[in-house]
């Protein structure tokens, strides 16, 4: 029998570099306190500055190397200009976490917003993730992609926009761990169900305060769907991400992983 590595050793990330998009808050910043809790140097993106700066010193006391990036990655002269900061062969993890759900019913929905949301969503992934493989094709590397059970079930009624942009992350995943793991790398996608975050958090506040039935009924019947029976917290998906950016998951790979309590086996 092969000599086994320890598990420590296993979910280390002790000498790596993970680059975390939408790291100021929510699922990003809770992947970004695990990624740093197991070693990992990082180079954390978002547009808010402010919570970028506070994220920074919270994970001060890891002791490990954290370098903060104000970019719209949706804009490309900025994802340039953040590919030109980093050294070397670019990080050995990337994990595409930031995104938007803004809601607007379909017949609403206008090219300009559309496109927000694609290029944000979407576009940002494919573009981001060809930046890492060219950079590291000889030296291969891990990419996570956020996706969303949204791509998987339409629950909630005014998000057309976000569930296609959210599938096309899930295939872009699967199209590149095809063509890309003979290159050495692994690439797989986390499909988060209902998380509370800042910005679940204010959505649900302002549907009360507003009298929006609609989206309280929406979230009394997503309640319900639960097997689990309760929604997720940030952390639970930053579990997982850790899990598939270190050797745990070492033959994971073109996998699209429900961490949705339950949410899709209904």
């Amino acid at each position: 029998m092969a000599t086994l590595r320890a598990l420590s050793e296993l979910v280390s990330l002790r000498g790596k570099r993970a680059l975390i998009t939408g790291a100021a808050a929510g699922i990003g910043k809770a992947i970004a306190y695990r990624f740093a809790e197991a070693g990992a140097d990082l180079e954390l993106v978002d547009i808010d500055t402010e919570r970028l700066a506070a994220t920074k010193e919270e994970l001060a006391s890891f002791g490990t190397e954290i370098n903060v990036h104000q970019t719209d990655i949706s804009k490309k002269e900025e994802r340039d200009e953040l590919w030109e900061k980093l050294s070397g062969g670019g990080p050995d993890i990337l994990v595409n976490n930031a995104g938007i759900y803004p809601f607007k019913e379909f017949l609403d929905v206008d090219e300009a917003f559309y496109k927000r949301v694609i290029e944000t969503n979407l576009d940002s992934v494919y573009w981001m993730c060809q930046e890492m493989i060219s950079r590291r094709l000889k030296l291969g590397g891990v990419i996570v992609n956020v996706g969303s059970i949204e791509a998987v079930v339409s629950f909630k009624e005014d998000l057309a926009h976000y569930s296609v942009s959210k599938a096309g992350v899930i295939a872009l995943t699967k199209a590149l761990a095809k063509e890309h793991g003979k290159h050495g790398f692994r690439i797989n996608a986390i499909v988060p169900g209902g998380i509370i975050t800042r910005g679940t958090k204010r959505k649900a506040v302002k549907g009360i305060f507003s009298f929006d039935f609609g989206l309280i009924k929406t979230g009394i019947e997503f309640k319900w769907r639960l097997p689990i029976g309760r929604l997720g917290q940030p952390d639970e998906v930053a579990c997982m991400a850790l899990v598939l950016a270190s050797d745990v998951s070492s033959y994971v790979h073109g996998a699209a992983i429900p961490v949705d309590g339950g949410f899709l086996a209904v």
